[in-house]
């Protein structure tokens, strides 16, 4: 574990995700976590550029080739997919970032850090053929698909200080 990924004040998940320790009664690195909270959430709210912020961020926390750096990595293309195909109706870069995001999010477990890759994976196989697929689709956060709140467009905010 990274001491620059410790935050006591990050809630364990619901179950036993992939990267919650639950000997420990922690996350492995909490502040990916933390990121993985407040992007999906904004993901699901329609705010595609501050989720695609969020995971970006916590990205640079780890060397390249790790599960960590693959999964934040994925969902930055996710976000950025997502951006390309509703505000600009661009669904060959769609296709390109989500054909990217698959290519990292190979072997990374399905419930990492409480996403449920396997959907995510689908929708973006799926994805490819139908952009319409993302119309109403939400990623799945321990089992939710949670909305966002106002503590995630301020984290979003506090990354551009």
């Amino acid at each position: 574990m990274d001491e620059h990924t410790r935050d006591s004040s990050v809630a364990p998940p619901t179950g036993t995700p992939t990267g919650w320790r639950p000997d420990d009664d922690l996350w492995e690195h909490a502040t990916l976590r933390r990121a993985t909270v407040h992007g999906v959430r904004l993901y699901n709210a329609g705010e595609f550029h501050e989720s695609h912020d969020c995971f970006e961020d916590e990205w640079y926390n780890y060397g390249r080739g790790s599960t960590e750096s693959k999964f934040l990595h994925g969902m930055v293309q996710v976000a950025a997919g997502a951006y390309k195909h509703f505000d600009f109706e661009d669904n060959d870069g769609m296709r390109s970032l989500f054909d990217t995001a698959l290519q990292y999010f190979y072997d990374v477990p399905n419930d990492f850090y409480g996403v449920d890759l396997l959907d995510v994976r689908t929708t973006l196989s799926n994805a490819l053929d139908d952009p319409t697929v993302l119309h109403g689709w939400q990623i799945a956060l321990d089992g939710e698909r949670p909305s966002a709140r106002e503590a995630d467009f301020a984290y979003a905010d506090s990354l551009d200080e």
